[in-house]
């Protein structure tokens, strides 16, 4: 009487166990958080099936418009020519999509790095990469080493610059959201208000027009300026790397982008190969070198 009673008692507790394992196999389990997991973790392998693209078989890459040489040309970032969209098109493959993969969308500078979700793969818009940007976006790991230079009319007051002191007393100017007019602010520290533009374009046409002495831009956008925009203007020098580290162009992607860790593996390997090397020798030669602003 006793063994046939532990016997149901045990057929009893062995089916409790049973439905409790299927209610908790059933019950809705807490949502991941986005900002919990690491950066690309939700990609388990980097082949093209596996990524989680925004749209499925196509990799989708941003830039501005108008899209300025030498990093494009001819304003079509989908030709293939000028250094980014080279650099895009290298990723891509690295990443197993062929060109006909790719679909370009234009984003607005500023945008690219602000908070919010992206419609974007990855931007390539020669986005420097930093620590306060990196609380709202992802980065790969650079793709670019880059310095500021300055940028003046010949035979002006700012052209004769030879040291951060003689600018302090121009007026100087750069696009707005940039590293650019950073080093305005950080590194010149002029006596007065720099003035900021929307669009490199419109920075130009104050220096052409005089309403400002001088403007900032990434080196090699200052010798294309100069040798087929501004004519006239020169690059006056360049300034040092600031904390001992090079600033780095590098590819923008959403906040916690199950991608980032394979575009940044790309990036890397392009690296290791000699490809970025080569493409920068194709398209950036002509930004060899300039004075250095102390």
């Amino acid at each position: 009487m006793h063994l046939a009673q532990r016997a149901l008692r045990r057929a009893a507790s062995a089916a409790t166990v049973a439905l409790l394992s299927v209610a908790v196999a059933c019950a809705p389990q807490p949502e991941e958080k986005a900002g919990d997991k690491a950066t690309g973790s939700a990609s388990k392998t980097c082949a093209k099936a596996e990524l989680s693209t925004e749209t499925a078989g196509k990799l989708t890459v941003a830039t501005d418009e108008p899209a300025y040489e030498p990093w494009f040309k001819d304003g079509k970032p989908a030709n293939g020519e000028g250094f980014e969209s080279a650099v895009a098109y290298a990723v891509a493959r690295q990443l197993g999509f062929a060109e006909g993969d790719v679909v370009w969308q234009t984003v607005p500078f500023n945008k690219a790095f602000a908070p919010g979700e992206k419609t974007f793969d990855f931007d390539i818009n020669q986005v420097s990469i930093s620590a306060e940007r990196r609380k709202a976006v992802d980065f790969s790991s650079g793709y670019y080493d880059v310095r500021q230079a300055v940028i003046a009319l010949k035979g002006s007051k700012a052209a004769k610059a030879k040291s951060l002191a003689d600018l302090k007393g121009v007026k100087l100017g750069a696009q707005v959201g940039t590293t650019s007019l950073d080093y305005i602010d950080d590194v010149v520290k002029p006596a007065r208000q720099p003035a900021a533009y929307a669009k490199n374009d419109q920075a130009k046409s104050a220096l052409k027009n005089g309403q400002v002495d001088a403007i900032v831009t990434d080196l090699p956008t200052a010798f294309y300026i100069t040798a087929a925009e501004v004519t006239d203007a020169k690059i006056v020098g360049q300034f040092e790397n600031q904390g001992g580290t090079p600033e780095q162009f590098g590819l923008v992607l959403d906040k916690g982008s199950a991608l980032t860790s394979c575009v940044t593996g790309a990036v890397d390997a392009l690296r290791e190969d000699g490809t970025l090397a080569r493409v920068e020798k194709q398209w950036l030669s002509d930004a060899v070198d300039a004075p250095v602003l102390k």
